[in-house]
């Protein structure tokens, strides 16, 4: 089995002009890096369109889960396109902070000059338009009119519209399908540039043979066109309200456990359409992606169901999800698709099953593998008890960085850690490079590390913290961290620990004896004007 490694990095958290992290030339830059660094993989997290206000822009609340983030719209390449100017884009505040992201600002201004754009373009003469309405009108069309209508409103939820177009009465929908045709032609002409910006993005990185690894919530939101365009598909009553939601029990995370808010599926009704929808979403993303990662795996197995109104996630209980049904429906459809198992938190051993019979690898998060209650022989997190057919990590995106995860530790805590590596010489500030390389080192098929704690960044660079809102979502990563230095060091990290991919060297290698022989050949030329 082929060793690889790879990175985690929101694109929300590259360095960008304006704002948040986009399919600009900070993205390209970000491939090239990896490839000249030995990576496999590029690791995201969803690409949806994030809700605005209480949610906190989190990724996994987005407004569909088939559609595209329009913040990620590169506006550098809108203005070559000749629909935005530099001026129009640098006028607008998107706050102060290169490090951070302001969503009240981006709010503000980001869809202001999107708009702008839209209306300096001639669509209805664009032919690759037209074929993308054509092509994803099965979800394209309830989207853009959900999202048209609820601006219409004020962006309150779906839930308090008026009942006509809450229940989609026809009358109701062919009214505001009149009334708002511009508002709705603007929001398809974003998941246009959306779909062209990103597969073009993707494409490059493919040709420098970096695989990227999406990340596919397993609920959509409450707030979403999904649930407003097909409540059948989930737990709902008459009105259309939510009979339970979705959160998990008590963890490491959180003594009381965590309410989502999510409406949890009807998987008896998606089991008699044959999981139509599931499959559909699922087609979709392999299409956005070479590798999925499934959020909340083990919900697949079982899935915590809570009371609507409930104050606490303590009033919860389990019930049975459709297993290895599902994924054989899957894989009859479109075939034996590449998929990493997200199984954290509450394990049992039908959990457990369900990971082994579907084959798929699992998650093993480093900093889980350090219990002091725990002796280490069948902890399933230490390194030396990773199988091959898993991913490792030192953390994700919900957890600290492996740096302020180390520095939080208790001494005897701490001193756990150092007996397990060998390690007791190292300065505490250091110890996060011993640790990151104890992840590369394991037998792992699949190593994939976040960037900051390859750089050895703190909290202050932690990209959420669950249960929280407000300040999740936020880091940005500045440009001047990716040296030349670290892409040297994770490149030797990769090699030492046989995980390089060779592939993407041979064709950063090739680029450069290319631009070597143009800048020659260019040399020579001018040596022969001058004679």
């Amino acid at each position: 089995m082929k060793r690889s490694a790879g990175v985690l990095l929101s694109v929300t958290s590259l360095s960008s002009k304006y704002g948040i992290g986009c399919f600009s030339k900070a993205a390209y830059d970000f491939v090239d890096f990896l490839a000249e660094a030995g990576q496999t993989y590029w690791q995201i997290l969803p690409l949806g369109p994030t809700s605005y206000g209480p949610s906190g822009d989190s990724p996994y609340q987005a407004y569909s889960a088939f559609a595209g983030n329009p913040y990620l719209i590169s506006l550098e390449a809108l203005i070559e396109e000749g629909v935005l100017t530099q001026e129009e884009c640098d006028a607008v505040d998107f706050g102060d902070r290169a490090d951070d992201v302001d969503y009240d600002k981006l709010h503000a201004g980001r869809y202001q000059l999107l708009r702008r754009a839209y209306e300096r373009s001639d669509i209805s003469r664009n032919q690759d338009y037209q074929w993308f309405v054509g092509e994803h009108g099965w979800w394209l069309h309830d989207y853009a009119l959900f999202m048209a209508v609820k601006n219409y409103f004020g962006d309150i939820s779906w839930t308090e519209w008026p009942e006509d177009i809450r229940r989609r009465w026809g009358f109701a929908l062919d009214y505001y399908r009149r009334m708002l045709y511009f508002d709705i032609e603007f929001q398809m002409y974003m998941q246009f540039k959306f779909f062209t910006q990103w597969h073009k993005l993707k494409n490059y990185a493919n040709e420098k043979r970096i695989q990227i690894v999406g990340d596919m919530p397993i609920y959509v939101s409450m707030n979403s066109a999904d649930v407003w365009a097909h409540p059948e598909l989930f737990q709902m009553d008459e009105n259309n309200v939510p009979s339970a939601v979705a959160g998990c029990p008590p963890d490491s995370f959180s003594a009381t456990g965590q309410i989502w808010g999510n409406p949890l599926y009807r998987w008896d009704y998606h089991a008699e359409t044959g999981f139509a929808w599931w499959i559909s979403r699922l087609y979709s993303s392999f299409k956005l992606y070479d590798v999925v990662r499934i959020d909340h795996f083990r919900g697949f197995d079982e899935y915590f169901s809570i009371p609507t109104g409930s104050d606490s996630a303590l009033d919860g209980h389990w019930e049975k999800g459709p297993g290895i049904y599902l994924f054989w429906k899957m894989w009859e459809s479109i075939g034996m698709m590449p998929v990493i198992a997200e199984d954290l938190g509450y394990m049992t051993d039908s959990v457990r099953r369900l990971v082994e019979d579907s084959g798929f690898p699992n998650m093993k998060v480093l900093q889980f593998g350090f219990d002091l209650n725990d002796t280490g022989a069948v902890n399933d997190y230490l390194p030396h008890n990773y199988h091959e057919n898993c991913v490792a990590y030192t953390g994700t995106h919900d957890n600290e960085t492996i740096a302020g995860w180390f520095a939080g530790l208790s001494a005897a805590e701490k001193e756990l850690v150092r007996d397990y590596l060998c390690n007791h010489d190292t300065e505490d500030e250091k110890m996060w490079k011993a640790l990151t390389c104890a992840a590369l080192m394991s037998r792992a098929k699949t190593c994939i590390i976040p960037i900051q704690d390859y750089i050895g960044m703190d909290n202050e660079c932690r990209m959420n913290k669950p249960s929280t809102v407000g300040m999740n979502w936020r880091w940005r990563l500045q440009e001047e961290y990716l040296t030349d230095a670290l892409c040297g060091e994770m490149r030797a990290l990769t090699t030492r620990y046989g995980r390089m991919n060779w592939a993407a060297a041979d064709v950063i290698e090739a680029e450069k004896k290319a631009a070597a022989d143009a800048a020659a050949m260019q040399e020579a030329a001018d040596e022969g004007e001058k004679a």
